[in-house]
Parts: C-alpha cells; structure tokens; sequence
C-alpha cells in the first residue's frame, strides 16, 4: 500500500531465508527484536492473506512505510495514514472476536505489546522535505513540533479507546546524523544536519511529557516512551566502541555518504553489514536495532519511561497471576 518498498534484494541479505521481506532492513527489524526480548512471536502484517484463524493470536503488523503522524505526511509515496491503521486494528478486533468471541478478544488485545515509531517522517518528508515545504511555511519549528504531538495525542487516545492497554511508543533518533540528511544538506565531514537535528531534540522531550500527561488522566501505566534518539546517539557519535566502522555511511545506497535514493539492487553494498549503523539512507542495521533493543529492556527512565521493557514484563506478569487466582 505504498510506493516506498523494501521488496526487493539486497534487502533481506541477512535474514534466515536471505530473501527480501518487506523490511528496510538487511535482517531483522524494530519490531522483530523486541518481539524476539519479549518472547514473543513476529506478528503477520494485517494484510497478508495468511492472518486468519490462530495466526491472529501473534498479532497483526499495521506499518506503512513512509507513514507520519500527520494526514499529509507521506503523499510523495502513497501510504496508510494512521486513521487507516486504526481501522484495521479495530477490523483485527473484529476477525478476533469471530474466532473466540468479544470477551477473549478483549483480552488479547489489552494485553498485548503495541509498538508505535512515528514522528520522524513528519519532518524529513514533511517539514524539511523543501525549502518552500507548506507546512514549513506556515509554523516555526516548535509550533509544528507542537501541532504533531497534539494530532499524536488523538491517535494515542483512539487506541486506547479501541482497548490497546500497553502501547510502547517511540520518538525520532537523531534526524540530522541520518546519511539520507547528510548527503541532503551537504556535510562536508560528517557533520550532523542542524535543522533536523534540532527537531528531534525538541521532538522527543515533548512526547515523554505527553506519555506522563496521558499516564496521569488515565490513572495507570498505559503508555510507555522510549527516547530513540538517545539510545542511538551514543552509536553513532562513538561507532567503535559498539564494533562498528561507521556512523556515516550507509551499508547499501549511492552519493554521498549511500545517503540518496532507496536501497535496490543498482545501489552500493557493503560486504559486512555488522562494520556499520545504517543499513540505508535512513534505517539502522539489524546489529544496531539489537543494540537498541537491548537498551530498551534495561535502561533507567532517562531513555525509557516509565519503565523499561523487563520491568514492564514483570509488571505484567505479575498482574496475569493475580488475575489467575482472582
């Protein structure tokens, strides 16, 4: 459902079946390594033929690619905006309660993991995507920052009206440090883009203060905010410290720093995929997402809040026992 597409090699180089998948990724995903630190199975995407029966019981994957928080993020690519997604998860509601009735369904749904990265398309491919970009036009930096995260506050508040009770939501990673930013503004020696890099520093502190705002109307730990740029920043300021070659360059791609165009089978390719954080112009390597994730199961508040991912686990599981003897 959308024409930015990660179906065709060398995406996929170094996943199991070495076939491309629909992932940016050259093996593993985001949402793949946290399922993988939770335990859990990676779900199906929602439109996949194969979601029926007890596949569903592993959950559904709603991800559009090029997808932002706002309605008109996105329009270059054709994508799913997130009203469209929260359809189809009240449709996945509706194919859940078929198979074991609205009480099990319920259930399921409360007590599944929701995981939602959004927010950095809304600059890179909204705000900044030209110099006379409409929306840049009409509000300074901090206003637009403000105007996404009262519409991300809608779309958080749906899902919790559709029964979502542990939603995992991340911000933006460092938008300026990205190779499809470096090549895009020039750097001359690696240097961060200002502009985006700005944004998501100012981006991010605004979504936690959402998360504990929304925490505290509803009266308990739904949401749950992971600071992405954080947990990203030290690998990419310090790259040989977590093994790698380089923050800069990315492993597949073409320009400057592989930073232009889409990853396909014309583009440049590294030959080890672990030597580099990013796989293409925009997304990590699977290496460091499992660096990420790692970090997300045992950080302090000041990456994750209000609670780390092993935390929320044990929280949880604790709750399943007592609502087993109740």
């Amino acid at each position: 459902m959308t024409t930015a597409r990660a179906d065709s090699p060398p995406n996929g180089i170094d996943y199991p079946h070495q076939q491309p998948t629909g992932r940016f990724s050259n093996g593993l995903n985001f949402p793949d390594l946290i399922a993988e630190a939770l335990g859990l199975e990676s779900p199906l995407p929602f439109l996949n033929p194969d979601l029926k029966g007890k596949k569903l019981l592993a959950g559904a994957n709603f991800a559009s690619a090029g997808i932002g928080v706002l309605n008109d993020t996105g329009f270059q690519v054709t994508v799913l905006k997130m009203y469209e997604q929260l359809g189809m998860f009240l449709e996945y509601k509706h194919r859940l309660a078929a198979l074991m009735g609205p009480a099990k369904a319920q259930e399921v749904v409360s007590n599944a993991v929701i995981l939602i990265t959004c927010g950095g398309n809304d600059f890179v491919n909204n705000y900044f995507l030209t110099p006379v970009a409409p929306r840049r036009e009409q509000y300074t930096l901090p206003d637009f920052c403000g105007y996404v995260m009262s519409e991300y506050k809608k779309h958080l508040l749906a899902l919790y009206g559709l029964g979502a009770r542990r939603i995992v939501v991340t911000g933006t990673g460092p938008l300026g440090c990205i190779p499809a930013e470096l090549a895009f503004y020039g750097s001359m020696n690696g240097e961060c883009a200002d502009e985006p890099q700005e944004a998501a520093k100012m981006f991010n502190p605004k979504l936690f203060d959402l998360v504990d705002e929304l925490n505290r109307d509803i009266g308990e730990d739904v949401f749950i905010s992971a600071n992405a740029f954080s947990l990203k920043m030290d690998m990419i300021e310090k790259p040989e410290q977590y093994g790698f070659k380089t923050s800069k360059v990315a492993c597949c791609g073409q320009g400057m720093y592989n930073g232009l165009g889409m990853c396909t089978e014309m583009s440049n390719l590294c030959s080890n995929r672990d030597e580099y954080v990013f796989w293409d112009p925009y997304h990590p390597t699977e290496k460091a997402l499992r660096i990420m994730v790692k970090k997300l199961m045992d950080a302090s508040t000041d990456h994750i809040r209000p609670m780390n991912l092993s935390t929320m686990m044990a929280v949880d599981a604790v709750a399943g026992a007592d609502r087993a003897i109740n």
